[in-house]
């Protein structure tokens, strides 16, 4: 029987999270990367382990991975984006903060994605019409709340849009603290965690198309009803780039209105 997308999706994030949990606490080989970055044994055990899955059920599909890059026909229409451990130093430092990301973009549109808490046996995933969180076998839909007034904020690099925008700046902001409570995660989980109701927002800076780190988050929130746009609100990966997401639109235009005050009148 064929497996569909979103099973393949929700199969593939969970193999690649058993590793990650298999492989915590344990002595990791690190292989450092461009810009003070590193990966570990465990992101390319867990690359792997996702790789082996899409491979054995979809052998002509393309693969961008974090790790490995990108495999398969050079502008196909089926291309996997694989996250194998978001969070790195979080994990490296012995922090459970972290998620394993899988998206599926069919042309421009990402149709199905998964991203797999190892360590609170989850998975937020969504077929593109809808978005759960599977725990235990059984899957519950996810919905935005603003309620908790939590807001991550991305302080990693790059920073495209400096000098005008920092996020950092967002955090000594008196506007933002009057009305949020900042949170930095340094892991996309965050932003599944806001199209489950578990954080407002999130904040990030960045050239995001593609982005294997984000592409599983952004879809989860846009399935689950999320506002999800660019820095000063226009369409994803246009103008200034960047990422908002809300949970709702009052939120979303608060978020905006603390950006835009960094910007100069005429950005």
């Amino acid at each position: 029987m064929l497996i569909t997308d979103e099973e393949l999706a929700l199969t593939a994030a969970q193999a690649g999270a058993a590793v990650v949990h298999a492989m915590y606490r344990t002595s990791l080989t690190r292989f450092e990367k461009p810009g003070g970055d590193f990966a570990t044994a465990a992101d390319i055990e867990a690359e792997q382990a996702i790789l082996d899955v899409i491979r054995t059920a979809r052998p002509d599909d393309a693969v961008t991975g974090e790790e490995s890059g990108h495999t398969g026909r050079d502008g196909a229409e089926r291309m996997w984006l694989v996250d194998p451990l978001c969070g790195t130093l979080n994990y490296a430092a012995r922090n459970m903060l972290v998620a394993v990301n899988v998206a599926l973009r069919v042309g421009s549109d990402t149709t199905v994605a998964a991203s797999a808490d190892p360590f609170a046996d989850e998975v937020f995933w969504t077929d593109g019409a809808h978005a759960y969180v599977r725990c235990g076998g059984v899957d519950e839909r996810l919905a935005p709340s603003p309620d908790s007034r939590l807001v991550d904020v991305n302080l990693d690099p790059p920073f495209p849009n400096e000098p005008d925008f920092r996020a950092v700046r967002l955090l000594a902001d008196p506007g933002f603290s009057e009305r949020f409570r900042p949170r930095v995660v340094s892991t996309t989980l965050a932003v599944a965690w806001v199209a489950a109701g578990r954080r407002a927002g999130y904040v990030t800076d960045g050239d995001l198309p593609d982005s294997v780190h984000f592409a599983s988050g952004i879809a989860l929130c846009q399935a689950a009803g999320c506002v999800v746009t660019g820095l000063h609100g226009q369409p994803l990966h246009t103008g200034a780039g960047g990422l908002v997401v809300a949970a709702d639109g009052e939120t979303h235009a608060a978020l905006l209105e603390l950006i835009g005050s960094q910007f100069p009148p005429d950005r």
